[in-house]
C-alpha cells in the first residue's frame, strides 16, 4: 500500500503544480519588479488668488522662488512619469502645450489659467527631468462636498466640515499673510494627519448620515440615489472617481514601463488613492514625508 501511494502522490503534486502554473497571470508583477507612486496633494493654486492680496499670487517673484524650492523637493524622486489631474480628453492639448514649453515658447506665467499647479509644477519637474510628456489621468465626477445636505445624523457630517475647517484655516491664513512659504504650506496640506481628516471627512463620517437627499448635481444619476443610504451614497459618488484615476494611472503606467510615479492631484483624493494603491502588489506608496520637510 505503501508503494502504491508514493506514486501517486507525486503525481498528485505534479498535477497541482501544472495547475498552480497554469492560474499564474501573465501579467503578474514579481514583488522585486514593483512601481513606486509618489501622490502629492496640491490646492488648485489659481483658486489660492486672491486679487486684492499679492501674496497669494503665486506668479509673484518671491512665489515663484519658493514653488521652486518646493520643486527642488519632490525632485529627489526622481519620477520617470509624471501624471496629473487633467481629463484624458485633454491629452493632445496637454502635449502641445508642454512642447512649446520644452521649446521656451511658451511662459506659463503669461498665460491664461497659468497660476494651475500642472504649469507651475509639472511643467518645470518634467522639463528639468528631460521627460517628453506629462499624463493626464483625471476623471469626470468632480462634484461639491457640499452636495451631502440632510438627513439624519447631518450634523455629524457639518460639524466635522466645521473642523476640518478650522483645522486648517489658520495655516492658510498664515501663508495669506506671507508667514509662511509655498513648501510650508504645501507640505502642511501633504501631512498624514491633514490628508487623514480630510478623508474621514469624505469617505467615513458621511455613512452615517441617512434618510436624505443630495443636493441636484449634474455629476450625480439621481434615479440611483436610495435616499435611506444617502451618505453611503455620496461616498460612492466620490470614490468611483478615485477607481477611475486609478485605473488610468495603472493603464498609463502599463503603456509606459515607468518604475517611479510621482501624481500631482487635489488633496482630496491622495488618501483614497493611498488606500487603493496599498493594496496593489505591484505598487509602493512612498510617503510624501520621505521628500516634503517642514521648515
Amino acid at each position: 500500500m505503501r508503494h502504491f501511494l508514493v506514486p501517486c502522490l507525486g503525481g498528485l503534486l505534479s498535477l497541482l503544480g501544472c495547475a498552480a502554473s497554469s492560474r499564474t497571470p501573465a501579467t503578474a508583477y514579481p514583488a522585486e519588479k514593483h512601481t513606486d507612486i509618489l501622490l502629492v496633494a496640491t490646492p488648485h493654486l489659481a483658486q489660492l488668488y486672491k486679487e486684492a492680496n499679492p501674496l497669494t499670487d503665486v506668479l509673484t517673484t518671491r512665489r515663484q522662488t519658493e514653488l521652486a524650492a518646493f520643486r527642488d523637493q519632490v525632485l529627489r524622486f526622481r519620477p520617470d512619469a509624471i501624471m496629473v489631474e487633467e481629463l484624458p480628453s485633454q491629452q493632445a492639448r496637454l502635449d502641445s502645450l508642454y512642447t512649446l514649453y520644452q521649446q521656451d515658447k511658451l511662459n506659463p506665467n503669461t498665460m491664461p489659467g497659468g497660476r494651475s499647479e500642472i504649469y507651475q509644477l509639472a511643467f518645470p519637474m518634467a522639463k528639468r527631468l528631460g521627460l517628453n510628456r506629462i499624463y493626464c489621468v483625471n476623471s469626470e465626477g468632480g462634484t461639491s462636498q457640499s452636495i451631502l445636505h440632510e438627513g439624519t445624523n447631518i450634523k455629524l457630517y457639518q460639524e466635522g466640515t466645521t473642523e476640518h475647517r478650522a483645522y486648517y484655516a489658520p495655516t492658510v491664513q498664515q501663508w495669506e499673510k506671507g508667514d509662511l512659504t509655498m513648501a510650508q504650506l504645501l507640505t502642511f496640506l501633504n501631512t498624514p494627519a491633514f490628508l487623514q481628516q480630510l478623508h474621514t471627512l469624505v469617505y467615513r463620517t458621511p455613512a452615517r448620515v441617512t434618510d436624505g437627499t443630495l443636493k441636484a448635481d449634474e455629476m450625480v444619476d439621481a434615479a440611483f440615489i436610495k435616499p435611506h443610504y444617502v451618505g453611503a451614497e455620496f461616498i460612492s459618488v466620490m470614490y468611483n472617481r478615485d477607481l477611475k484615476i486609478y485605473s488610468n494611472i495603472v493603464t498609463t503606467q502599463l503603456a509606459t514601463r515607468s518604475s517611479r510615479v510621482l501624481t500631482i492631484i487635489g488633496g482630496r483624493h491622495v488618501a483614497s488613492l493611498q488606500g487603493i494603491f496599498g493594496t496593489d502588489p505591484s505598487y509602493r506608496v512612498v510617503p510624501s514625508a520621505t521628500y516634503l520637510k517642514q521648515k
